[in-house]
């Protein structure tokens, strides 16, 4: 399924001499005829022909639906073992990202980094996964991604001199610092030299010298999610149902161009951790919100891009043979090229009278000349007149006349034939309709050429029959569709002029291309303004249908009646709002309360407020400020694994053992319940170390939990807040019911709830008996436990006293009031240090 003929492919294939095999066992998807590759079995390959593909404005979801990213992974041998090299092309996108980073003996960066691009196809070397020798990275690659293509190269193409080279070869000018970045990391310039040559391979074509767009991304300047988190926040797919919009991609994504989607996907799981950069995005937000004017003019111009990157990918790739197909191509994408070029003044205009930094930046790199020059070049051979259109006929049209009359007299010549043959099949048509008195039109389908159409009842014609010269008839209700043995011959005439047009504007293409290639850097810059300006606008839009506002960075995590985002989108009306506070000195919260009280949804909803500041949005809450969070840790879900025999105990200890080994002091941390597929007393256990574990990191974590036993942890810990959900208790009208109401708010304490397990069941229909004699039990157990620990007034006044520290540290860092404001607050905190300490005489601690 790629392009071109095959007998090239299989010279090449001898000297890439590639095995591949699909992780797959028994592959039972369709395959597409065989890979001419050494190996003798068959995979399956969905490679997006890249030559005649359209770059049409698809709806953005299905920009996503179709993977087209390969990556080649390497790793180091004997000591260098864990430091990683990677290297990726998107077919759709001509950019290639290498990566280099140490990760650890989980190899939790790479599998991450690996979920984040959904590759269609994974490249490793030989020797990873020689049979009986396997390295545990090509193991856990292979376990994770078990519906993903992988191929084996031979060791000697990851070769990082040949890789070097490549890039000096292909890179384009504007982005060659990145041979500085990347001169001395040999994995992932090895990684991109079998990279390159694969796609090569596969694609049957090159691309043009200094066309590609080279980034080296190391791993610091983003926040890292790992994939389970991402699931389970379902940040970019539902867990119920993947088509269903309720998530956070779905609430955020307005975006009017498949690059905006694709840029809004990838900041979604990799969100900034640079607050200058993001409070950049979010002054341009905040312009865009207070003048519509602007708002709207560049919507308006963004919505008409087409794929940008997916054009610049077809038009920086040199087929290795010229066919009608690829003329045909290249011509449709010199005239996306042309439509896409005229946008760039009345985005322009769009942006004059902006005010903020970012996009005044975007309207200076608008400036660029390189832009006309290209235009200019394209409109002294191309007719003004071209451009996008829909529908394949009309669409057909413009290729045929994109070039201007009187630069190459045969290809006029061959125009004339075909606008000839095109009246002559009218005529035709026309004449038919006359002789047998019938309404005929002629039509026309990419599939089918011209044919001849007509609305009909059957009982109008002679017979209930259509006359016998005509051939290939198909009826849909009222409408026939037929042609004939003149018109098919007529077709072929249009066809064979057709082939002339094309090869011989395809020339004339070509030669414009070459003159254009020393200036396409400018679209990388375009494409990159566009799908940035789009994501904006999207966040902008998302803005104006809830309340949202904007977050500040300081080093507290405080939200002001903030409420879950998916939600609201779900229940159609604003869920309840909570507040949330955590500082160094608080930095960590158990939160109690009964099954279905709002625990996990009150979770979530911390996690998707502090992705959604630090991707440059706009928060769901009234007030809202974070510490910007290096990584982001869920343990949430109660679901064994069968695939991996994990059993649910064996999921949540992996889960934990996880975030305890890469956890940090910049870390926000969530877990909804742990130690639940185990007995109570080891369940207790085994979240009391991990809370203390945790508690000497300056993470902020919140843990939800139903051992109550839990919360007396902050009699040790001063760090430690405990919070609950409160519900209240209704008497049915009947008088003898007592019914839970859930209020869903979060109130200061632990909850007081006794045995809500037993309320919950008693609502569903177990039988009396069974819960009279789970009562019986359960009050019998209480008893025998002892009295828990109190508090002593020492720990008490300890904790005050660290309390009133940890007030007056964070008022010196961050206080914006005015001296008398601060005498105030002060006085208060001192009242407040005395009603917390128990014996009376304690006032020594002056302000």
């Amino acid at each position: 399924s790629y392009f071109g003929d095959k007998s090239s492919c299989v010279e090449n294939a001898n000297t890439l001499n590639l095995t591949s095999s699909s992780s797959v066992q028994g592959l039972n998807s369709t395959c597409v005829g065989k890979t001419p590759l050494s190996s003798s079995r068959s995979v399956c390959r969905s490679h997006t022909p890249l030559m005649g593909y359209s770059v049409t404005s698809s709806s953005a979801v299905s920009a996503h639906s179709v993977a087209s990213v390969i990556v080649a992974v390497v790793e180091g041998r004997g000591l260098a073992r864990g430091e990683v090299g990677m290297a990726s092309i998107d077919l759709k996108n001509p950019e290639m990202i290498l990566s280099q980073f140490a990760d650890n003996t989980t190899y939790a960066k790479v599998i991450t980094k690996l979920k984040i691009l959904t590759p269609l196809e994974i490249i490793m070397s030989n020797t990873a996964c020689d049979a009986g020798n396997t390295t545990k990275l090509f193991s856990l690659i292979t376990e994770h991604f078990k519906n993903v293509t992988f191929t084996t190269v031979q060791r000697k193409y990851f070769n990082e001199t040949k890789g070097l080279e490549y890039i000096e070869q292909l890179c384009a000018s504007e982005f060659s610092t990145v041979f500085m970045e990347v001169q001395s990391k040999y994995y992932c310039l090895a990684a991109a030299s079998a990279l390159l040559k694969y796609v090569e391979f596969i694609q049957n074509s090159v691309y043009a010298p200094k066309s590609l767009k080279v980034r080296f991304q190391g791993s610091e300047k983003t926040a890292m999610i790992d994939s389970s988190s991402a699931q389970n926040l379902e940040l970019v797919i539902n867990n119920r149902d993947s088509r269903n919009g309720h998530t956070l991609f779905g609430i955020l994504n307005y975006t009017k161009t498949p690059g905006g989607s694709r840029r809004l996907r990838s900041n979604i799981l990799e969100p900034l951790v640079d607050a200058e950069t993001i409070n950049m995005r979010l002054d341009c937000v905040q312009e865009l919100l207070q003048d519509e004017e602007l708002f709207f003019g560049l919507q308006a111009v963004v919505s008409k891009f087409l794929d940008t990157e997916q054009l610049l990918s077809v038009l920086v790739q040199i087929p290795k043979q010229d066919t009608v197909k690829t003329a045909e191509s290249k011509i449709t994408n010199l005239i996306y090229l042309k439509h896409t070029l005229e946008l760039v003044e009345p985005l322009k205009a769009a942006l004059r009278s902006c005010n903020t930094q970012l996009l005044k930046a975007y309207y200076n790199s608008l400036e660029d000349a390189r832009f006309g020059i290209i235009l200019e070049k394209i409109t002294t051979v191309i007719n003004d007149d071209t451009r996008y259109t829909k529908g394949c006929l009309s669409m057909r049209t413009q290729k045929c006349y994109a070039v201007k009359p009187n630069i190459n007299e045969f290809l006029d010549i061959a125009r004339k034939t075909y606008t000839e043959v095109v009246d002559d099949i009218a005529g035709m048509i026309a004449q038919l309709a006359e002789k047998y008195n019938l309404p005929m039109k002629t039509s026309f389908s990419s599939a089918r050429g011209f044919f001849i159409q007509m609305n009909a009842d059957c009982s109008t014609l002679p017979n209930g029959q259509l006359p016998s010269e005509f051939t290939k008839v198909t009826k849909m209700k009222n409408t026939y569709s037929f042609t004939s043995a003149d018109l098919i011959k007529m077709n072929e005439r249009c066809q064979e002029s057709l082939r002339e047009i094309y090869h011989m504007t395809y020339l004339i293409v070509c030669r414009l291309l070459n003159e254009i290639y020393e200036h396409i850097h400018c679209l990388y810059k375009l494409s990159d303004i566009v799908s940035m300006l789009d994501m904006l606008l999207s966040f902008a839009h998302a803005c104006t249908l809830s309340d949202y506002v904007r977050p500040e960075f300081t080093d507290t995590l405080a939200i002001k009646q903030g409420w879950h985002p998916i939600l609201e989108k779900i229940a159609m009306e604003k869920p309840v709002a909570n507040n949330t506070y955590l500082t160094e000195g608080n930095n960590f919260v158990i939160i109690t309360g009964p099954n279905m009280s709002g625990k996990s949804t009150y979770l979530k909803q911390i996690a998707l407020c502090q992705i959604m500041a630090q991707i440059g949005s706009y928060v769901p809450a009234e007030y809202c400020s974070f510490r910007i969070a290096e990584q982001i840790f869920t343990r949430i879900g109660m679901d064994d694994d069968i695939e991996t025999n994990a059993s649910t105990f064996m999921k949540e200890m992996k889960e934990i053992t996880y975030i305890i080994q890469n956890a940090n002091d910049k870390s926000l941390i969530i877990i909804d319940e742990l130690g639940r597929g185990t007995s109570a007393e080891e369940g207790i256990g085994l979240c009391y170390a991990t809370c203390e574990y945790l508690l000497n990191l300056k993470a902020f974590t919140l843990f939800a939990t139903h051992f109550l036993e839990l919360c007396h942890i902050d009699a040790l810990y001063p760090n430690v807040e405990n919070y609950h959900f409160e519900v209240q208790h209704v008497r049915s009208s009947a008088g003898n019911k007592e019914k839970i109401a859930y209020t869903y708010t979060l109130s200061k304490g632990y909850t007081e709830e006794k045995n809500y397990g037993l309320k919950a069941a008693e609502v569903s229909s177990l039988p009396s008996s069974v819960i009279l004699d789970a009562k019986e039990i359960t009050n019998h157990i209480a008893k025998q436990i002892s009295h828990r620990q109190k508090s002593t007034p020492e720990m008490m006044k300890q904790r005050a006293v660290y309390h009133l520290a940890m007030r007056l540290v964070q008022t010196a860092r961050n206080s914006r009031l005015d001296p008398d404001s601060l005498r105030i607050y002060l006085k208060g905190l001192k009242k407040k240090y005395e009603a917390s300490c128990p014996a009376p005489g304690n006032n020594d601690k002056q302000q």
